[in-house]
């Protein structure tokens, strides 16, 4: 018999042994323990870091898509100021333009969009030097 078996037998009778085996069982469930905590630590963290990742970019695209809204509204405002412009032309100048039409529905089909924040409107106070 080797000088290992002989311990592990006499391990089974002699109770220094019994708790230093308990102690080491213990301490290798604790590690277990420890070690499944830390992996699940893990993974919520990259989960925070996915949906974090993903909460930015989308309040990054709303920026700028209230962006574009606003750019579109206030290109709308600038045709339509231009026709005012050029109905008075015509008017005064006697001479027929072709004076293109804007449809309402292209202004109120920007503002239907879903947005959370209302878009950012320009004034003519905006324009002055």
């Amino acid at each position: 018999m080797s000088a290992r078996q002989a311990a592990s037998s006499g391990s089974d009778s002699d109770p220094r042994y019994a708790n230093l085996d308990e102690r080491k069982r213990k301490r290798m469930i604790s590690n277990r323990e420890s070690a499944r905590r830390s992996r699940m630590r893990k993974q919520k963290q990259m989960e925070d870091l996915g949906i974090n990742a993903a909460h930015q970019r989308r309040m990054e695209m709303e920026s700028a898509n209230n962006v574009l809204r606003a750019q579109a509204v206030e290109l709308t405002e600038r045709l339509r100021s231009l026709n005012s412009v050029l109905q008075v032309v015509e008017e005064v100048s006697g001479l027929s333009m072709e004076i293109p039409e804007i449809p309402d529905t292209m202004l109120e089909l920007w503002q239907q969009l879903p947005c959370s924040v209302p878009p950012i409107m320009a004034s003519a106070d905006m324009f002055q030097y």
